[in-house]
Protein backbone atom coordinates (compact mmCIF):
# COMPACT_ATOMS: atom_id res chain seq x y z
CA UNK A 1 0.00 0.00 0.00
CA UNK A 2 2.90 2.26 0.92
CA UNK A 3 4.41 1.67 -2.77
CA UNK A 4 0.94 3.34 -4.74
CA UNK A 5 1.05 7.05 -2.75
CA UNK A 6 -1.47 7.41 -6.58
CA UNK A 7 -3.81 5.77 -8.07
CA UNK A 8 -2.12 6.81 -11.20
CA UNK A 9 0.27 4.77 -10.98
CA UNK A 10 -2.42 1.55 -10.86
CA UNK A 11 -2.74 0.44 -15.00
CA UNK A 12 -6.66 -0.30 -15.22
CA UNK A 13 -5.36 -2.35 -18.41
CA UNK A 14 -3.43 -4.90 -16.77
CA UNK A 15 -4.29 -7.75 -13.88
CA UNK A 16 -4.16 -6.04 -10.59
CA UNK A 17 -4.23 -7.78 -7.21
CA UNK A 18 -4.66 -5.83 -3.98
CA UNK A 19 -4.25 -7.49 -0.77
CA UNK A 20 -5.61 -5.77 2.63
CA UNK A 21 -6.70 -5.99 6.09
CA UNK A 22 -10.73 -7.27 6.17
CA UNK A 23 -13.51 -4.91 7.06
CA UNK A 24 -13.34 -2.20 3.98
CA UNK A 25 -14.13 0.72 6.20
CA UNK A 26 -12.04 3.16 5.46
CA UNK A 27 -8.10 4.23 3.66
CA UNK A 28 -6.64 3.50 0.13
CA UNK A 29 -8.59 -0.31 0.44
CA UNK A 30 -12.06 1.74 0.53
CA UNK A 31 -11.31 4.41 -1.91
CA UNK A 32 -9.89 1.67 -4.63
CA UNK A 33 -13.06 -0.62 -3.70
CA UNK A 34 -15.15 2.54 -4.42
CA UNK A 35 -13.52 2.62 -8.02
CA UNK A 36 -14.02 -0.99 -9.18
CA UNK A 37 -16.89 -2.12 -7.31
CA UNK A 38 -19.40 -1.04 -10.21
CA UNK A 39 -17.36 -3.24 -12.85
CA UNK A 40 -18.11 -6.76 -13.42
CA UNK A 41 -14.55 -7.79 -14.28
CA UNK A 42 -13.34 -6.70 -10.97
CA UNK A 43 -13.62 -9.45 -8.18
CA UNK A 44 -13.47 -8.94 -4.09
CA UNK A 45 -12.45 -12.67 -2.39
CA UNK A 46 -12.88 -12.36 1.95
CA UNK A 47 -11.31 -14.81 3.69
CA UNK A 48 -12.35 -15.41 6.80
CA UNK A 49 -14.71 -13.48 9.51
CA UNK A 50 -15.77 -10.29 9.12
CA UNK A 51 -17.43 -7.81 11.63
CA UNK A 52 -21.20 -6.74 11.59
CA UNK A 53 -21.51 -3.60 10.38
CA UNK A 54 -18.66 -3.38 8.28
CA UNK A 55 -18.56 -2.68 4.25
CA UNK A 56 -16.80 -6.32 3.73
CA UNK A 57 -19.80 -7.84 6.21
CA UNK A 58 -22.94 -6.05 4.02
CA UNK A 59 -21.44 -6.88 0.37
CA UNK A 60 -21.08 -10.98 1.56
CA UNK A 61 -24.88 -10.55 1.02
CA UNK A 62 -24.25 -9.31 -2.31
CA UNK A 63 -26.58 -6.15 -2.31
CA UNK A 64 -27.21 -4.50 -5.77
CA UNK A 65 -25.96 -1.18 -4.22
CA UNK A 66 -23.72 0.01 -1.67
CA UNK A 67 -23.38 3.56 0.06
CA UNK A 68 -20.28 5.27 -0.37
CA UNK A 69 -18.27 7.27 2.45
CA UNK A 70 -19.73 10.45 0.37
CA UNK A 71 -23.31 9.74 1.26
CA UNK A 72 -24.18 8.70 -2.29
CA UNK A 73 -24.58 5.42 -4.15
CA UNK A 74 -23.15 3.13 -6.57
CA UNK A 75 -23.94 -0.24 -7.85
CA UNK A 76 -21.92 -3.25 -6.79
CA UNK A 77 -21.34 -5.17 -10.32
CA UNK A 78 -18.24 -6.77 -9.31
CA UNK A 79 -17.80 -10.33 -8.52
CA UNK A 80 -18.12 -11.17 -4.34
CA UNK A 81 -16.64 -14.12 -2.93
CA UNK A 82 -16.64 -15.27 0.73
CA UNK A 83 -14.22 -18.45 1.83
CA UNK A 84 -13.93 -19.42 5.50
CA UNK A 85 -10.12 -19.79 6.74
CA UNK A 86 -11.41 -19.80 10.05
CA UNK A 87 -9.31 -22.22 12.44
CA UNK A 88 -12.34 -22.41 14.45
CA UNK A 89 -14.73 -25.50 14.48
CA UNK A 90 -18.06 -25.43 11.74
CA UNK A 91 -21.57 -26.87 12.90
CA UNK A 92 -21.23 -30.48 12.36
CA UNK A 93 -17.84 -30.78 14.62
CA UNK A 94 -19.18 -28.65 17.46
CA UNK A 95 -23.03 -30.89 17.17
CA UNK A 96 -20.95 -33.72 17.35
CA UNK A 97 -18.30 -32.80 20.24
CA UNK A 98 -22.06 -32.15 22.12
CA UNK A 99 -23.63 -35.06 21.42
CA UNK A 100 -21.01 -37.14 22.64
CA UNK A 101 -20.43 -35.09 25.99
CA UNK A 102 -24.63 -34.22 26.25
CA UNK A 103 -24.08 -31.78 28.87
CA UNK A 104 -26.90 -30.40 30.43
CA UNK A 105 -25.82 -26.28 30.07
CA UNK A 106 -24.41 -25.19 26.62
CA UNK A 107 -23.26 -21.19 26.26
CA UNK A 108 -22.41 -20.12 23.45
CA UNK A 109 -19.65 -17.09 23.48
CA UNK A 110 -17.22 -15.57 21.07
CA UNK A 111 -18.71 -14.90 17.90
CA UNK A 112 -20.83 -12.52 15.84
CA UNK A 113 -24.28 -11.98 17.15
CA UNK A 114 -26.72 -13.14 14.37
CA UNK A 115 -24.27 -16.41 13.54
CA UNK A 116 -24.07 -17.46 17.29
CA UNK A 117 -28.42 -16.79 17.39
CA UNK A 118 -28.45 -19.45 14.26
CA UNK A 119 -25.87 -21.93 16.27
CA UNK A 120 -28.33 -21.71 19.00
CA UNK A 121 -31.32 -22.32 17.32
CA UNK A 122 -29.99 -25.44 15.36
CA UNK A 123 -28.74 -26.81 18.98
CA UNK A 124 -32.03 -26.16 20.39
CA UNK A 125 -33.85 -28.02 17.61
CA UNK A 126 -31.08 -30.53 18.20
CA UNK A 127 -31.65 -31.20 21.71
CA UNK A 128 -35.14 -30.83 21.88
CA UNK A 129 -35.78 -34.24 23.11
CA UNK A 130 -33.13 -33.20 26.30
CA UNK A 131 -33.98 -30.93 29.16
CA UNK A 132 -30.53 -28.66 28.07
CA UNK A 133 -29.96 -25.52 28.75
CA UNK A 134 -28.78 -23.01 25.94
CA UNK A 135 -27.79 -19.50 26.36
CA UNK A 136 -25.84 -17.16 23.85
CA UNK A 137 -25.39 -14.13 27.03
CA UNK A 138 -23.98 -10.82 25.70
CA UNK A 139 -20.58 -9.38 26.90
CA UNK A 140 -20.60 -8.70 30.69
CA UNK A 141 -24.23 -10.88 31.57
CA UNK A 142 -24.47 -12.78 34.47
CA UNK A 143 -24.86 -17.02 33.84
CA UNK A 144 -26.73 -19.09 36.62
CA UNK A 145 -26.40 -22.78 36.03
CA UNK A 146 -27.91 -25.29 38.17
CA UNK A 147 -26.21 -28.70 38.58
CA UNK A 148 -27.95 -32.03 40.76
CA UNK A 149 -25.52 -33.91 42.10
CA UNK A 150 -26.43 -37.63 43.10
CA UNK A 151 -24.01 -39.27 46.21
CA UNK A 152 -24.40 -42.76 47.73
CA UNK A 153 -24.13 -44.06 51.54
CA UNK A 154 -24.04 -47.48 52.26
CA UNK A 155 -26.14 -48.31 55.70
CA UNK A 156 -25.64 -50.77 58.25
CA UNK A 157 -26.64 -51.53 61.78
CA UNK A 158 -30.29 -50.05 62.56
CA UNK A 159 -29.78 -47.04 59.83
CA UNK A 160 -30.09 -50.22 57.70
CA UNK A 161 -32.90 -52.10 59.15
CA UNK A 162 -35.89 -49.96 57.97
CA UNK A 163 -36.51 -48.21 54.18
CA UNK A 164 -35.88 -44.87 54.27
CA UNK A 165 -38.62 -42.32 52.38
CA UNK A 166 -37.74 -39.99 50.05
CA UNK A 167 -36.49 -36.90 51.54
CA UNK A 168 -36.22 -38.08 55.06
CA UNK A 169 -33.57 -36.80 56.99
CA UNK A 170 -31.03 -39.65 58.42
CA UNK A 171 -27.94 -39.15 60.68
CA UNK A 172 -25.16 -41.16 61.35
CA UNK A 173 -21.43 -42.15 61.19
CA UNK A 174 -19.87 -41.91 57.52
CA UNK A 175 -16.77 -44.22 56.76
CA UNK A 176 -14.67 -44.52 53.79
CA UNK A 177 -11.47 -46.56 52.61
CA UNK A 178 -8.73 -44.97 50.98
CA UNK A 179 -5.81 -46.51 49.43
CA UNK A 180 -2.78 -45.85 51.00
CA UNK A 181 1.23 -47.43 51.28
CA UNK A 182 2.95 -44.53 52.91
CA UNK A 183 3.95 -44.49 56.76
CA UNK A 184 1.55 -43.61 59.14
CA UNK A 185 3.30 -41.38 60.93
CA UNK A 186 4.03 -39.23 58.08
CA UNK A 187 0.34 -38.45 57.16
CA UNK A 188 -0.34 -37.50 61.17
CA UNK A 189 2.93 -34.93 60.70
CA UNK A 190 1.79 -33.74 57.66
CA UNK A 191 -1.98 -33.42 59.10
CA UNK A 192 -0.07 -31.54 61.97
CA UNK A 193 0.93 -28.74 59.69
CA UNK A 194 -2.27 -28.29 58.36
CA UNK A 195 -4.60 -28.65 61.16
CA UNK A 196 -4.01 -27.31 64.67
CA UNK A 197 -5.43 -30.45 66.34
CA UNK A 198 -4.45 -33.77 65.49
CA UNK A 199 -4.35 -36.52 68.44
CA UNK A 200 -3.50 -39.77 69.01
CA UNK A 201 -6.37 -42.01 69.84
CA UNK A 202 -5.59 -45.11 72.29
CA UNK A 203 -5.19 -48.65 70.89
CA UNK A 204 -8.07 -49.96 73.09
CA UNK A 205 -10.83 -46.79 71.89
CA UNK A 206 -9.65 -47.50 68.05
CA UNK A 207 -8.92 -51.33 67.77
CA UNK A 208 -5.70 -50.02 66.14
CA UNK A 209 -3.15 -47.01 65.10
CA UNK A 210 -5.41 -43.70 64.69
CA UNK A 211 -5.86 -40.22 65.20
CA UNK A 212 -8.28 -37.57 65.47
CA UNK A 213 -8.20 -34.81 63.52
CA UNK A 214 -9.71 -31.31 64.70
CA UNK A 215 -12.09 -33.36 66.81
CA UNK A 216 -13.95 -33.86 64.43
CA UNK A 217 -12.56 -36.77 61.71
CA UNK A 218 -10.75 -39.76 62.77
CA UNK A 219 -8.23 -41.80 60.51
CA UNK A 220 -7.58 -45.34 61.04
CA UNK A 221 -4.79 -47.35 59.51
CA UNK A 222 -6.57 -50.53 58.34
CA UNK A 223 -3.32 -52.04 56.45
CA UNK A 224 -0.15 -51.90 54.74
CA UNK A 225 -2.37 -50.30 51.79
CA UNK A 226 -5.30 -49.02 53.39
CA UNK A 227 -6.49 -46.64 55.67
CA UNK A 228 -10.11 -45.27 56.65
CA UNK A 229 -11.81 -42.20 57.38
CA UNK A 230 -14.62 -41.60 59.98
CA UNK A 231 -17.10 -38.50 61.25
CA UNK A 232 -20.29 -37.65 61.34
CA UNK A 233 -21.75 -34.91 58.58
CA UNK A 234 -21.79 -31.26 59.22
CA UNK A 235 -20.73 -28.47 56.88
CA UNK A 236 -17.30 -27.87 58.81
CA UNK A 237 -16.38 -32.45 58.79
CA UNK A 238 -17.31 -32.79 55.59
CA UNK A 239 -15.00 -29.81 54.71
CA UNK A 240 -12.02 -31.48 57.13
CA UNK A 241 -12.61 -34.95 55.36
CA UNK A 242 -12.00 -33.29 51.90
CA UNK A 243 -8.92 -32.13 52.91
CA UNK A 244 -7.57 -35.19 54.25
CA UNK A 245 -8.57 -36.71 51.23
CA UNK A 246 -6.74 -34.35 49.17
CA UNK A 247 -3.93 -34.31 51.22
CA UNK A 248 -3.65 -38.56 51.11
CA UNK A 249 -3.79 -38.77 47.18
CA UNK A 250 -1.02 -35.57 47.06
CA UNK A 251 0.99 -37.90 49.49
CA UNK A 252 0.17 -40.98 46.96
CA UNK A 253 1.95 -39.23 44.12
CA UNK A 254 4.80 -38.04 46.17
CA UNK A 255 6.26 -41.71 47.86
CA UNK A 256 7.34 -42.87 44.58
CA UNK A 257 9.33 -39.60 44.27
CA UNK A 258 10.44 -39.56 48.45
CA UNK A 259 11.62 -43.14 47.56
CA UNK A 260 14.23 -42.42 44.72
CA UNK A 261 15.46 -39.56 46.70
CA UNK A 262 16.32 -41.95 49.81
CA UNK A 263 17.70 -44.14 46.95
CA UNK A 264 19.95 -41.38 46.19
CA UNK A 265 20.35 -40.10 49.47
CA UNK A 266 22.15 -43.43 50.78
CA UNK A 267 23.97 -44.10 48.12
CA UNK A 268 25.40 -40.56 48.54
CA UNK A 269 26.21 -40.96 51.87
CA UNK A 270 28.11 -44.66 51.59
CA UNK A 271 30.25 -42.74 48.81
CA UNK A 272 31.23 -40.63 51.01
CA UNK A 273 32.16 -42.77 53.36
CA UNK A 274 34.31 -44.91 51.09
CA UNK A 275 36.19 -41.48 50.25
CA UNK A 276 36.87 -40.97 54.03
CA UNK A 277 38.27 -43.93 54.99
CA UNK A 278 40.25 -43.76 51.61
CA UNK A 279 41.49 -40.21 53.47
CA UNK A 280 42.18 -41.55 56.43
CA UNK A 281 44.15 -44.80 55.21
CA UNK A 282 46.38 -42.85 53.36
CA UNK A 283 47.32 -39.80 55.96
CA UNK A 284 48.04 -42.79 58.46
CA UNK A 285 50.27 -44.58 55.80
CA UNK A 286 52.10 -41.09 55.31
CA UNK A 287 52.49 -40.53 59.30
CA UNK A 288 53.68 -44.39 60.05
CA UNK A 289 54.00 -46.06 57.16
CA UNK A 290 52.73 -49.76 55.81
CA UNK A 291 53.76 -51.54 58.73
CA UNK A 292 53.81 -48.63 61.49
CA UNK A 293 51.71 -48.72 64.29
CA UNK A 294 49.18 -46.27 66.32
CA UNK A 295 48.15 -47.34 69.66
CA UNK A 296 45.03 -45.42 71.09
CA UNK A 297 44.50 -46.20 74.58
CA UNK A 298 40.96 -45.32 76.36
CA UNK A 299 40.26 -46.06 80.11
CA UNK A 300 42.79 -48.44 79.71
CA UNK A 301 41.95 -50.48 76.66
CA UNK A 302 44.36 -50.44 73.92
CA UNK A 303 43.73 -50.70 70.64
Amino acid sequence: MAALPYFDEIDPSTINVLLVTHGLQSGLSRQLFEMWCSDKKNACVIPGYVVEGTLAKTIINEPKEITLMNGLTAPLNMQVHYISFSAHADFAQTSTFLKELMPPNIILVHGEGNEMGRLKQKLITQFADRNTKIISPKNCQSVEMYFNSEKMAKTIGRLAEKTLEVGETVSGLLRITIAYSGAFGVLKHRLKQIFESVESLPDEESEGPAFRVHERLTVKYESEKHISLHWRPDPISNMVSDSVVALVLNISREIPKVAVESEEASKTEEENNKKAEKVIHALLVSLFGENGKLVISVDGNAS
